[in-house]
């Protein structure tokens, strides 16, 4: 599958086959994908840990989320799940990294006067500013891009995979031995599909015209319908969703992987999951 292929079918498949077990050089395939995304000051403050329901110890397949709110019974469905966390002590080595990046060629022209600039003004800046880094969000963003990364790989080896949110992280984080400052940014679900590639074809999106604008927020940005025909000729753009036969095939998967016939039954446990986190953290 090609690259642009991969990016047009890059929906969330959230119905997979549990009892296929996952290849380990597909998920070793998808961690390197990550692991060379672009990341500000080279930090490289993602990390992973890979959960095989196969191999896994109870404790941890017990910590895993009771639910997303939306379609929580991947977590107790996919054979493989990623728990993509930040790692906040690497953003503490980010001299050294920039070091690296001045050595490799890829900052600094001058490099000695690149180091000595890194060691007396841009370092000591960074190391006042450890809190504005947590709470500005380019950690977060760069994190973003490693899970896409991983994701496109997932598809071009034919795997599905959804990224779910998990609201109570306390048990989860206990049961992975992630230090206490961490933080789990999604827990990505990994398997063969047991949907159709299309998943019911393209998800409603809202309007080109509306979200992207040329110089001023208030003056749309031009779109071509000739690069709308080559997309699709690319089969970026599918057809909308739903198509014809997905209500059967929904059906069927709820037969097949005996599932709830609604999303959302495990709202209930959700809340009760951040009441208890919330009730711990008043504790201590």
């Amino acid at each position: 599958m090609e690259l642009r292929e991969a990016i047009g079918r890059r929906r969330s498949i959230r119905f997979l086959l549990p009892y296929r077990p996952v290849e380990r050089h597909k998920i070793q395939r998808m961690l390197e994908a990550a692991r060379l995304a672009s990341f500000w000051g080279n930090v490289r403050a993602l990390r992973a840990v890979v959960v095989e329901r196969a191999t896994a110890p109870k404790e941890v397949l017990d910590a895993l989320p009771a639910g997303s709110a939306i379609g929580g019974f991947q977590f107790h469905l996919a054979p493989v799940l990623i728990v993509w966390w930040i790692d906040w002590s690497l953003v503490k080595e980010q001299g050294t990294r920039l070091h690296e990046l001045v050595d490799a060629g890829a900052i600094g022209v001058d490099p000695a006067a690149s180091h000595k600039y890194l060691d007396e003004e841009l370092i000591p800046f960074f190391k006042t500013a450890d809190d504005i880094t947590k709470q500005g969000g380019m950690t977060d963003m760069d994190c973003g891009q490693g899970i896409a990364q991983a994701t496109l790989m997932a598809f071009e080896l034919g795997l599905g995979t959804c990224v779910l949110a998990v609201p109570a992280q306390k048990k989860l984080k206990r049961a992975l031995r992630l230090p206490n400052d961490s933080k789990i940014v999604v827990v990505q679900t990994v398997g063969y599909p047991a949907e159709s590639p299309e998943a019911g074809g393209q998800r409603p999106r809202l309007p080109f015209e509306r979200l992207y604008s040329l110089n001023r927020c208030d003056e749309v940005f031009p779109r071509d319908d000739a690069v709308v025909e080559e997309l699709k000729r690319d089969r970026m753009l599918q057809e909308p969703a739903p198509l014809p036969w997905r209500r059967a095939e929904l059906a069927y998967l709820e037969q097949a992987l005996q599932i709830p016939p609604i999303f959302g039954e495990e709202v209930e446990q959700v809340k009760k999951d951040l009441m208890q986190e919330a009730t711990d953290a008043s504790k201590t």
